[in-house]
């Protein structure tokens, strides 16, 4: 195959740029990933910008927490969950320790009562992950994440929370010494394992920023085959 550089590529002729965008007039302002930081993801989150609501992209809301998905799935739909639609859903406890293998479960669904209002969008925020083909203006990948304490894992019901994507900041508006005596009285509360490669995976997973990978993975053992596989 023919060897072509890139600056050759670069001046060839689009003939339609309602399938390829210029840099100078892209498809799309918003970045594909938004990374964020702050005093609630001491090691980052993430967002999804072209899936999120404009209109929440710069928001401040009370919290309902969501201790893990169990009491996710019993509380979303109570009519006497607290929620309204300035409100932001916090789901603990479905990281890479907390829910072994971080499983899709980061695009909470809208409350029942919500729903019927109308309502198809609010801010969720989880230590979990989701698909990439999913809508709304959730923050993922929060890390640490619940089960191994930070931050996100003593965040209370009613709390304030500032999402800014614009300044890729995500903040819990609570007292740094608030934060700190929490913190000082904090308990995990996720069960480990007894035996198996489970137990195994929640001893060595990494958080979230450095890839959920396993802590003795790291380096590289190269591609040599030393003996026989029969």
């Amino acid at each position: 195959m023919e060897k072509r550089s890139a600056k050759i590529i670069y001046k060839e002729e689009c003939h339609n740029r309602d399938v390829i965008a210029t840099v100078d007039k892209p498809f799309n302002q918003l970045s594909g990933i938004a990374v964020l930081t702050g005093n609630l993801c001491e090691n980052g989150a993430v967002l999804k910008p072209s899936a999120a609501s404009k209109n929440l992209l710069t928001h401040t809301g009370s919290a309902i927490v969501f201790e893990d998905i169990e009491d996710y799935k019993h509380r979303i739909d109570d009519p006497d969950l607290g929620a309204d639609e300035n409100s932001i859903l916090v789901l603990k406890n479905v990281g890479p320790k907390g829910y072994p293998g971080m499983p899709e479960v980061g695009n909470m669904g809208i409350p029942a009562k919500l729903l019927a209002k109308g309502v198809t969008d609010m801010i969720r925020i989880s230590d979990g992950r989701m698909s990439g083909t999913g809508f709304g203006t959730v923050v993922l990948h929060v890390s640490p994440e619940a089960a191994v304490s930070g931050t996100f894992a003593i965040v209370k019901n009613g709390d304030s929370i500032t999402l800014d994507v614009p300044n890729r900041k995500i903040t819990l508006n609570v007292p740094d010494e608030e934060i700190a005596k929490r913190k000082a009285k904090w308990q995990p509360n996720i069960k480990v394992a007894d035996r198996g490669y489970v137990r195994l995976y929640q001893q060595h997973v990494q958080q979230a920023h450095l890839g959920a990978d396993l802590d003795f993975l790291n380096g590289g053992s190269g591609s040599d085959v030393t003996k026989d596989s029969h």
